[in-house]
């Protein structure tokens, strides 16, 4: 199978040699999108000459800052266009162990629709971050797992696998949510199609170079998507139960 590693950029120049370094290293078979967001320190000439270096590297540009989700969504397009067979969710910032990508990629081998790399499944783990944050992951995982009625235990995961018939499934025009809510939304997504979601448990670490961009903003409007999304599949489904009754 054919496997692109979509990574999105946005001023990552410290950390996106070594990210990719990383993960040429460990799955050589992988060619490589950089989706980056037009990153005013230089991160796009950064990655337009690695690519220069390995024709296994690419690189998509774009405009400006727009969002994690409509960075990854341009990424699909440019990966199914191209052929691919898996295509990869993977942060820049190392965050995501390149070295764990083989097992994602398994598990779609395997008949997985969808591989996520979970954190808070049985094996999962995270390095280097506060309690307060891991309370803050666990607590919107498990929100919108509630919300939505999915049984994945790391829903705001994004390291993740997909088959391209999932992606070609999920129609990527529909999807309008660009910040956190993105990482929600297509599992959403692809649990209502009735695809087959395996979680895989990884080692999430701390970013070693840069800034977050994580904002309080972000959180808020995921929260807000997924309680949305949540009430109207209630009432979708209570107008079905009447409507039969």
């Amino acid at each position: 199978m054919r496997v692109l590693t979509i990574i999105p950029t946005f001023n990552e120049l410290e950390s996106l040699p070594k990210t990719l370094g990383r993960l040429r290293a460990a799955v050589p078979a992988s060619d490589v999108l950089v989706v980056d967001d037009n990153s005013p320190d230089g991160t796009g000439q950064l990655a337009d000459s690695l690519a220069a270096e390995d024709s296994q590297v690419h690189v998509l540009h774009r405009k400006g800052k727009e969002g994690l989700g409509a960075a990854y969504i341009a990424g699909f397009k440019w990966g199914l266009e191209a052929g691919y067979d898996v295509l990869v969710e993977m942060d820049a910032d190392g965050s995501h162990k390149p070295e764990q990508l083989p097992l994602l990629v398994d598990a779609v081998e395997q008949g997985a629709d969808l591989a996520i790399g979970s954190r808070w499944v049985k094996g999962g783990s995270v390095v280097n971050w506060p309690l307060y944050r891991q309370l803050i992951s666990r607590a919107g995982s498990t929100y919108a797992r509630l919300m939505l009625g999915m049984g994945i235990k790391d829903i705001t995961a994004g390291f993740k696998a997909f088959r391209r018939t999932t992606l070609e499934a999920i129609g990527l025009d529909q999807v309008a949510s660009v910040g956190y809510g993105f990482q929600v939304d297509l599992k959403w997504r692809t649990a209502k199609l009735g695809l087959k979601i395996v979680e895989v448990p990884v080692t999430f670490v701390e970013r070693e170079f840069g800034s977050s961009k994580m904002s309080g903003n972000i959180v808020v409007e995921a929260m807000i998507n997924v309680t949305k999304w949540g009430l109207a599949d209630r009432w979708k489904r209570l107008n079905k139960r009447s409507n039969k009754a």
